[in-house]
């Protein structure tokens, strides 16, 4: 494989630097403490050429550092848009990585989980590819093995960390932090993968007027159930009880037109005619609303040929756009990228995406 230009010669830097967005003084009987801030660290290259910055946002079990290198030691897709001119912001999730953990959670120790293992070799990379989760036949794009004592394996667990357990509290830490980096740093680009997909939307539909343009790889889904990979009534899945997105892509209040009150008002149904054998039946709005906030917001949804999303995100373009928002909705496949699962950022064709991914940016962000 050839060498890629982002991983050959220098990047240079004109300015590296770090700060914390948000967080609140909270007050416990052993004094007070500082929760929720987020870590952020700030990217402007010496030759920026674009006016609006990104912000990169990392998912579940992750920190940013998945933005800033491979586990064969590759360079990430910091560089590569950095390499096209962007100031970049790379972020630790609150209660995350450098963030930290606040002491109220630290006292319970069910307050927070960390994936094993098996289950990262399950459903990142294709170590314990199973027929179970449709096309991971396909996965081939993982650098090294996938399995445990293969360097590149254990190189990316040892990134894993532990994240809240509570997806609602997740959701309602970072959505402060990253509106309080957006009221400081102004208008930006939402690049979000997998858990901090919902973050994106309940960010835009806060700050629409600071919400450049998202990029979301394959986002927190599908609508409302989650999916579970187990076979039931004769197929290889069935919806998880209770939603756990219940605004329909977030599980916190979004502003519709005509308003709803409470998350019931959004009647989900389940779309008989959309799926078929290796895509699941999506959930759709009961009745017409639209998320005003999102709409005239350039939005991509971009999922992996192998990846267990590949499955469902269609959904999350198809809700979107019953909800009145333009999206576009790209399979890698599709554009001649094959072999990708989930973390699409740290496998052999990373760069390949990234260019991709720049390409469709390319004017839609404009200052």
């Amino acid at each position: 494989m050839a060498v890629h230009p982002t991983d050959l010669g220098e990047i240079r830097l004109a300015e590296h630097s770090w700060f914390f967005a948000g967080g609140q003084h909270v007050e416990t009987d052993e004094g007070g403490f500082l929760e929720g801030s987020m870590y952020v660290e700030n990217y402007v290259p010496a030759a920026r050429t674009q006016d609006v910055p990104v912000v990169m946002v990392h998912g579940k079990g992750q920190t940013g550092i998945g933005f800033t290198g491979t586990p064969d030691g590759r360079r990430g897709w910091l560089h590569d848009f950095l390499r096209a001119g962007y100031q970049v912001y790379v972020v630790d999730q609150p209660e995350r990585g450098r963030s930290g953990h606040g002491m109220s959670t630290l006292r319970q120790p069910d307050g927070l989980t960390r994936s094993p293992a098996e289950r990262v070799e399950r459903i990142f990379t294709p170590g314990r590819a199973v027929s179970d989760r449709p096309r991971s036949r396909h996965h081939d794009q993982w650098p090294g093995t996938g399995v445990r004592g293969d360097a590149d394996f254990d190189q990316f667990y040892s990134s894993q960390v532990e994240s809240l357990s509570d997806g609602r509290r997740t959701q309602e830490l970072n959505r402060a932090a990253l509106v309080a980096l957006l009221d400081r740093i102004g208008r930006a680009v939402l690049l979000t993968h997998s858990q901090s997909g919902s973050f994106g939307w309940a960010v835009a539909d806060a700050r629409p007027d600071l919400v450049a343009a998202i990029l979301a790889v394959e986002p927190h889904g599908p609508p409302f159930h989650t999916v579970m990979f187990e076979p039931a009534g004769g197929a290889w899945y069935r919806y998880a009880e209770g939603r756990s997105l219940p605004w329909g892509i977030s599980a916190l209040p979004l502003t519709y037109e005509p308003p709803a009150s409470t998350a019931d008002d959004l009647q989900p149904v389940l779309d008989e005619e959309s799926g078929d054998e290796e895509s699941v039946m999506a959930y759709r709005l009961g009745r017409p609303r639209r998320l005003p906030n999102l709409a005239g917001i350039p939005i991509l949804i971009v999922s992996g040929q192998a990846s267990y999303h590949a499955c469902y995100d269609y959904a999350t373009s198809l809700f979107l756009t019953d909800a009145g928002v333009e999206n576009d909705y790209v399979a890698l496949q599709d554009v001649g990228i094959t072999g990708n699962g989930h973390m699409m950022m740290q496998e052999k064709n990373n760069h390949q995406i990234a260019d991709w991914l720049l390409g469709w940016l390319d004017g839609r962000a404009s200052g």
